[in-house]
């Protein structure tokens, strides 16, 4: 406990020195990696390989100094390991007296894990060290091809209802395009914040609505599952192939080609819309049916519809956002 003392007086010092600051500290919600406290240090992925075997690990802060570590046998989600692989969670791993500076934790009797900034070390029937991973999306900063209808380039949010930019410059959530489309393809990025101890949908809740009918969760869904109200997850209704959430305060990307649905003249359905989604530039769902729209903004019907960012009252925000048209 000793060091994790020392890191609260650190911490205290710099809240006391930055207003600002402590109103987030004090709120437990963080849009700044530099606010976000000693926890935040150990939150994030590692790989390497043991024993000649790759392995992947992700470690989820979750608040009072207590952390999740997920392992993955054959690497991290996306790089190696699929939901067919094996996996290990083990929870609880806190501060360590006879290790300043680490997090640890035991799986049983079969291994024990201690968690620095920099590295993983296991020890006992799975031995080895795992160095710090910082992935980014390869579709990162994607520029708009000629012809793309550009909806926020970080200059202003004219494109959008109720449309409101932060101090430095990004879209926040809870904002609808004014441009309506049919088929089309849409490049967006994100960011969610750090709540460590939140859990579930309070945790950096939003989602993008395509066509305002049919929504991709957006959340802090870092070391879980990968359900359908899950961040990739078309909500309520396909779970992602893999979950590809990147850690909060990471910017990610969802790069989506969306048909839509098909009504005859009577204004009945005769084919659903379809989607396919790359969450940080690996699929995860491959022209995935949309049998129905999701609650929570506009039904299903004929005709072009915009784009919703929805708003949970969470401080996600978004940036480089365009939208390339099918003829």
């Amino acid at each position: 406990m000793i060091a994790c003392r020392r890191f609260a007086i650190v911490i205290a010092v710099l809240v006391a020195a930055a207003p600002q600051r402590a109103s987030a500290q004090q709120e437990g919600v963080f849009t700044d990696p530099e606010d976000a406290g000693p926890e935040y240090a150990f939150q994030g992925e590692y790989a390497g390989e043991i024993g000649g075997k790759k392995y992947g690990a992700q470690v989820i802060a979750l608040g009072d100094g207590k952390h999740d570590i997920v392992l993955y046998e054959g690497g991290l989600p996306g790089d190696g390991w699929t939901r067919k692989d094996t996996k290990n969670r083990v929870s609880g791993l806190r501060y360590s007296d006879d290790r300043p500076g680490a997090v640890v934790g035991r799986n049983g009797d079969r291994w024990e894990v201690t968690v620095y900034p920099t590295r993983i070390e296991l020890t006992g029937e799975l031995a080895g060290q795992l160095g710090r991973a910082h992935r980014k999306s390869p579709t990162l900063g994607a520029k708009p091809p000629a012809g793309a209808v550009v909806l926020f380039d970080g200059k202003s949010a004219e494109e959008f209802k109720n449309g409101k930019l932060t101090d430095d410059g990004l879209l926040m959530a809870d904002c609808e395009s004014n441009r309506k489309f049919g088929d089309h393809a849409l490049h967006v990025e994100f960011r969610t914040p750090f709540v460590p101890k939140a859990r579930g949908q309070g945790r950096g809740n939003s989602g993008v609505y395509v066509q305002n009918r049919y929504e991709v969760q957006v959340l802090d869904s870092f070391g879980l599952e990968g359900k359908n109200n899950e961040c990739g997850g078309i909500y309520g209704g396909t779970e992602p192939i893999v979950n590809m959430c990147y850690p909060p305060l990471t910017w990610q990307t969802y790069d989506i080609d969306f048909t839509a649905a098909r009504y005859d003249q009577a204004g009945n359905k005769i084919r659903n819309a379809r989607m396919t989604v790359q969450h940080n530039g690996v699929v995860i769902h491959d022209d995935a049916e949309l049998p129905k729209h999701t609650p929570g903004k506009n039904a299903e019907g004929p005709g072009p519809d915009g784009m919703y960012l929805q708003g949970h009252g969470n401080p996600v925000v978004y940036r480089n956002i365009w939208v390339v048209e099918k003829k």
